[in-house]
């Protein structure tokens, strides 16, 4: 009975993140190329700063790269001007999505300008 619930429960969980998918397929396909162009812009200007060490190749709305100096001074220093993002492996990770808007790319793009590294 025990293994049959948590197997239900499983199956339930499952059933939500495919209603999300679904219903991310159907409502915001046609807006996936802004958040592409999001990314590619935030990639280049981020391969442009001197304060970047690398920038993985963007594909899609993830853009992982890998700072000059400290992963957590970029992150306090992105965290300061409002940008969120996540640090993992020794890079940092931004995800262009429905909640970022040019307005928040310019944000990020600003931060990540006045960003000086510290070694």
């Amino acid at each position: 009975m025990r293994r049959a619930g948590r197997a239900r429960k499983s199956l339930r969980q499952a059933g939500y993140l495919a209603a999300a998918g679904i219903y991310a397929l159907d409502q915001h396909v046609s807006r996936l190329a802004d958040d592409h162009r999001r990314a590619r812009d935030l990639a280049a200007a981020l391969d442009a700063s001197p304060a970047i060490r690398e920038v993985l190749p963007t594909e899609t709305n993830i853009v992982i790269f890998e700072p000059e100096g400290p992963i957590d001074a970029m992150l306090d220093h992105l965290r300061e001007h409002g940008v969120r993002a996540a640090g993992m492996a020794g890079r940092v990770r931004f995800v262009t999505h429905l909640g970022v808007d040019d307005e928040g790319l310019e944000r990020a793009l600003s931060a990540i300008r006045s960003f000086r590294a510290t070694t």
